[in-house]
């Protein structure tokens, strides 16, 4: 290489940190990384067919050395700490401030989201939902992430059967 040609961010860190013997830091879009990183926390879920419920929560963005985030959250109950909820998948860029989420859940959904990527926040939008044959009857969901500062806030809305798109669930975690 020579000394005019420019390094991308991935071979900046590996020939910065290999001087230093230390593995270098893998790449993050620089529009997802406020994202990037673990997550502890709380929330609130409510829906007009189910009680109201409060759980804890943990939520991974884990840097992969490619344009993605691999993700995965966690739920319990609040007191008991029974298992809830778990999903997993990928937060990407597909744009310049686009990013795609994709998330399975063992409940037997498949979902795509697109949306914008703007001070550290995205307004995702469902794109597909796929579901198994004996999954429940979810419609459509709806989600918004939030980073400000330390804290990592999200909103999540669902159409189940016949209740339209209803807010479900509030999670407010703070970075581990």
């Amino acid at each position: 290489m020579d000394e005019n040609s420019t390094l991308s961010p991935a071979h900046s860190d590996a020939a910065a940190s290999s001087s230093a013997n230390t593995p270098p830091l893998p790449y993050v879009p620089s529009a997802l990384a406020p994202f990037a990183g673990l997550w502890r926390g709380e929330g609130e879920g409510a829906y007009p067919t189910i009680d109201d419920f409060a759980y804890t929560e943990e939520i991974e963005f884990a840097p992969t050395g490619k344009p993605f985030l691999a993700y995965r959250s966690r739920t319990r109950e609040a007191g008991s700490g029974r298992p809830l909820h778990s999903e997993s998948g990928f937060l990407r860029l597909v744009g310049e401030d686009e990013a795609e989420l994709l998330v399975a859940q063992p409940t037997g959904f498949t979902e795509i989201h697109r949306g914008q990527v703007r001070e550290g926040t995205i307004e995702l939008s469902m794109v597909v939902l796929s579901a198994s044959p004996d999954a429940k009857p979810v419609h459509s969901i709806r989600r918004q992430l939030s980073v400000r500062g330390g804290d990592l806030t999200y909103d999540l809305w669902m159409a189940h059967d016949l209740t339209p798109l209803t807010h479900h669930l509030h999670g407010h975690l703070r970075r581990d």
